[in-house]
């Protein structure tokens, strides 16, 4: 099997799995209860948000765990929203920005809010200078990516930050980071962000496990309300095995992650020499300083979705998009925002590599991806 889809999700390594299944079958008590078996598990879930943490560079007590990215998202935005919301009715975001983020601002725009979608370049970029023209005395909520689901590209928030700061220190903002923790570099000591979201399955750790970030003082009105876990902005009863097995990824991905970021970066280039030499009328929709982890390319006469069903037919798995828009009908609004015409829109694939991805898989991969492209493609001509 080679696996390319590892922006949908990891194979959870071995460490965060031996974690999370001791917490199932050792570590099983409520870490709520007051006796020291409870105790201990607490102490277990502390030293877990100490290796998060550090993940981001981040204090222990800023990080909440909840069940991932998504949660993490709708926590922060709920929270900011209604923590502003006495400031102004308008909230700025991109065009291309995850539909955990797209949906719950759409909820908003039914509550009379106003929702500005800022412009992206060609590869993706938040367009600076529509930002800046956006902002005004009405603005609650910026809420943009830091790494693109789909092609890769990196927003650098540290700047957008400042910029936004400096109109107007009132305004909240969001970075949603789950396609950047463990990827590239993240310091949210120097970022100025009010809330961050990030997610245990994309940096091999187990699924449903995620954490947010938030910063020191803000007080936001939760989205579960109940036993007042997590310092009462997430109630119930804690995943101690996602929790557990997060913490064990999020230290093992720090220990190695220049050499997992090297490697994921020759990988890429070497994929992209790859295609380069053996298929023609393509195109690369990642930009030359996106993640060295996502891959996105566009083939001109032939559909996504056909090409992704005859790999996995040789156990090769690709996606045609993110994992939460490919199971729609709808188009990519990534790829429509960066001005991708339909043709390659329709034959776009996104290629995420991993830890455990080799050259020789890659070799394999060409092969049998040149050979399925050159059948789809004589398929269509003869429609």
């Amino acid at each position: 099997m080679i696996y390319l889809d590892n922006c949908a999700a990891t194979k959870t390594c071995d460490e965060a799995a031996k974690a999370a299944l001791e917490a199932m079958t050792l570590d099983f008590a409520n870490p709520s209860s007051l006796h020291s078996f409870g105790l201990e598990i607490e102490k277990k879930i502390d030293r877990a948000r100490e290796n998060v943490a550090r993940l981001v560079n981040a204090n222990k007590e800023d990080i909440y765990f909840n069940s991932g990215g998504t949660e993490a998202n709708n926590i922060a935005l709920h929270g900011l929203i209604q923590k502003n919301k006495r400031k102004g009715k308008e909230i700025i975001t991109s065009s291309i920005e995850h539909a955990s983020i797209l949906d719950q601002l759409k909820h908003y725009k039914n509550l009379d809010y106003k929702v500005i979608f800022l412009p992206v370049d060609e590869f993706g970029h938040v367009k600076i200078e529509e930002l800046e023209k956006a902002i005004n005395k009405n603005t609650i909520l910026v809420s943009l990516m830091h790494v693109n689901n789909e092609i890769g590209t990196i927003n650098d928030l540290e700047k957008i930050c400042r910029i936004v700061k400096n109109k107007d220190k009132n305004i909240l903002i969001h970075g949603d980071g789950v396609q950047a923790v463990g990827k590239i570099p993240v310091d949210l000591k120097r970022i100025d962000l009010d809330t961050y979201s990030f997610s245990s399955h994309k940096i091999y750790g187990p699924k449903g496990a995620g954490a947010l970030y938030k910063k020191r003082g803000l007080i936001l009105e939760p989205l579960v309300i109940g036993g007042g876990q997590e310092k009462n902005l997430r109630s119930g009863t804690e995943n101690v095995p996602g929790i557990l097995g997060f913490g064990e990824a999020a230290r093992i991905y720090r220990e190695k992650f220049d050499e997992r970021y090297a490697h994921a970066r020759d990988l890429k280039k070497y994929l992209i020499e790859k295609v380069s030499e053996n298929i023609k009328d393509f195109k690369i929709n990642s930009p030359d300083d996106s993640s060295p982890y996502i891959l996105s390319l566009s083939f001109k006469n032939i559909r996504a979705e056909v090409l992704l069903h005859y790999l996995e037919g040789d156990e090769i798995y690709i996606s045609t998009a993110s994992a939460c828009s490919s199971n729609g009908s709808h188009k990519s609004e990534t790829l429509k925002a960066i001005g991708l015409d339909d043709n390659l829109a329709e034959g776009t694939i996104r290629i995420c590599s991993s830890k455990d991805i080799s050259f020789e898989d890659l070799d394999i991969f060409i092969v049998k991806l040149k050979k399925y492209i050159d059948e789809i493609r004589n398929i269509m001509a003869g429609d």
